[in-house]
C-alpha cells in the first residue's frame, strides 16, 4: 500500500474540528479516491483539555504550532489558526522552510503575505493551497487558477461575505432597519459581537485582493481597494431599489480598465433578474467574465465548519494525488516571480449608473435647482421620484430618488457638493453604484 499522507493540523476551532471529523469519517473513501491514505499525525491548539468531541487518540499533540510545522512526522501543514501575523504566519513560514506542503484557510494572511509565501513554496517545489480562504465551499480558486488558465479574465465580482448578505436579505424581507437586523444576526451567530470587519467591507476586501491577483496575474494589493460597508444602508434604500427593479448587495468587484485594475467593495444595485441578485442569506457567489468561457457564476455556502472543511479537504486531496516531480499550478495561478506590479485604476473615473437618495428642504425651486446642478456636470437622469417624507427619523425633508444614466463618480460627487452648497439638503445624501 502507498505511504500515507501525514497531516499536521494547527487550530481546532469550528473549521479544524469539522475537518478532523470529515477526514475520520471519510478515511476509506478518500484513500480510494486519492490512491493513498490520509492520516492525522499531529495537532496543535491553545487548550488541549477542551472537549471538542473528537477522537484524537494516537495523534501527537503540539502546544507550539511552529514545532508542529517543523515536525519530521508530517508531510502537510494545515493552518486553521487565523490572523495575518503571529503564530499562523510563523508556522506557515516554518513549514515551507522545512519542506512541508501547506494548506490554509487564512484570507487575511494571504492578502498580506500571499506573494511572499507563494514564492517560497514555488522555490522549494511545494504546494500552497487555500481554496477555503475565499467563498468557503465554493471552488472558485481552483477554477480560476487551473480550469480557466486559457482565458483572459476581464472582471471578477461577487458576494463574498455571508454576514452582509444575510443582513441585506433580511432588511428586504422584513422591512426592518439595519441595526435591528444586525442584532438578530448577532443572536443567531451570523455576526460577531464586533461586526466591523464584516459589515464595513474589510473581510470582502481581503478575499477580493486574492481573486484579483489570480485573475489578472498581478501582485496582491489589499491596501489599494476602495472599501465601503453596509452600515449606512437604510430600509428606505432597500425599498426604493426594489420599486426601481433592483436589489442591494455588497459586492467586491475587480476589473481591467484603461487606467489600470479597479478594485472596489461597496453596496451595489443589481437588476432583480441578474443571477447574483438571487443569492440570499449567508450564501456566497462569484461571477467571472472571461473571453472564452463568457460569464461563469458559482454560488454556495460561504462559511461554516462543514463547508469550509470541505474546501480544505479538497486541497489536501490534491496534494495526496500529486506525485514528486509533477508540479501543480502555481499558488496564485501565475508563478510568483512573474506577477506584475499592481497598477491601481482611478476610482473616481469609474463609469456607470448611480442611485441617489436625497433628503431635500421642501421649498419652491429645489427640484429645478437639483436637476440644473446635475445637468451642469453632464449627468443625464433616467428617473426622478419624490417619496414624501424622509426615512431618517432626525429630519423632515422630502425624500427624492434619482437614478442616473452612465456617468462618472467624479461628476456625481461634484454635483452633490454643489447641491449641498445651495442649501437644499437636510441630511447627507446617499449614493449607491448600479452594476449592470
Amino acid at each position: 500500500m502507498p505511504e500515507p499522507l501525514r497531516l499536521g493540523i494547527a487550530g481546532l476551532g469550528t473549521v479544524g474540528a469539522a475537518l478532523v471529523g470529515v477526514l475520520q469519517r471519510k478515511h476509506d473513501f478518500l484513500a480510494q479516491r486519492c490512491g493513498r491514505p490520509i492520516v492525522i499525525a499531529g495537532v496543535s491548539a491553545r487548550d488541549r483539555t477542551r472537549d471538542r468531541g473528537l477522537d484524537l487518540s494516537g495523534v501527537e499533540w503540539f502546544d507550539d504550532p511552529v514545532a508542529l510545522a517543523q515536525s519530521a512526522g508530517i508531510d502537510v501543514f494545515v493552518e486553521l489558526i487565523g490572523g495575518d501575523e503571529g503564530p499562523a504566519a510563523d508556522a506557515i513560514r516554518a513549514a515551507l522552510r522545512s519542506g512541508k506542503h501547506v494548506v490554509t484557510a487564512n484570507k487575511a494572511l494571504l492578502a498580506r503575505h500571499g506573494v511572499e509565501l507563494a514564492r517560497k513554496a514555488e522555490d522549494k517545489g511545494l504546494l500552497l493551497n487555500f481554496e477555503a480562504a475565499v467563498a468557503g465551499g465554493v471552488p472558485v480558486i481552483k477554477a480560476m487558477r487551473e480550469t480557466l488558465t486559457a482565458n483572459t479574465i476581464q472582471r471578477v465580482y461577487g458576494i463574498l461575505n455571508g454576514t452582509c448578505n444575510y443582513i441585506l436579505s433580511e432588511m428586504e424581507a422584513t422591512g426592518a432597519d439595519y441595526a435591528d437586523v444586525l442584532a438578530d444576526a448577532q443572536r443567531l451567530g451570523y455576526a460577531e459581537a464586533d461586526p466591523t470587519f464584516d459589515v464595513e467591507g474589510f473581510d470582502t476586501a481581503h478575499k477580493l485582493a486574492i481573486l484579483t491577483s489570480i485573475a489578472f496575474g498581478c501582485r496582491i494589493s489589499v491596501d489599494d481597494i476602495y472599501v465601503e460597508g453596509i452600515s449606512n444602508i437604510a430600509s428606505a434604500d432597500i425599498q426604493a431599489a426594489a420599486e426601481l427593479g433592483y436589489r442591494i448587495k455588497l459586492l467586491g468587484v475587480a476589473q481591467r480598465t484603461d487606467t489600470g485594475i479597479e478594485q472596489r467593495v461597496h453596496p451595489t444595485l443589481v437588476p432583480l433578474e441578474a443571477p447574483i441578485a438571487q443569492i440570499h442569506g449567508v450564501t456566497n457567489a462569484v461571477a467571472i467574465d472571461a473571453d472564452i468561457v463568457g460569464r461563469l457564476v458559482m454560488s454556495g455556502p460561504g462559511a461554516g465548519g462543514e463547508a469550509t472543511a470541505s474546501a480544505v479537504a479538497g486541497d489536501i486531496a490534491d496534494i495526496a494525488k500529486s506525485r514528486p516531480g509533477h508540479q501543480q499550478a502555481p499558488a496564485l495561478g501565475t508563478p510568483a516571480r512573474n506577477l506584475t506590479p499592481y497598477k491601481q485604476a482611478r476610482m473616481r473615473a469609474h463609469a456607470g449608473g448611480y442611485f441617489i437618495r436625497l433628503s431635500v428642504n421642501d421649498r419652491a425651486g429645489a427640484f429645478a435647482s437639483i436637476a440644473s446642478r446635475m445637468a451642469q456636470e453632464g449627468i443625464s437622469l433616467k428617473s426622478i421620484v419624490q417619496h414624501g417624507t424622509s426615512a431618517a427619523k432626525e429630519d423632515a425633508g422630502q425624500a427624492v430618488i434619482l437614478v442616473t444614466h452612465t456617468t462618472t463618480e467624479s461628476a456625481i460627487r461634484a454635483a452633490l457638493k454643489n447641491i449641498d452648497v445651495d442649501g437644499h439638503l437636510v441630511s447627507r445624501p446617499q449614493m449607491i453604484r448600479i452594476e449592470s
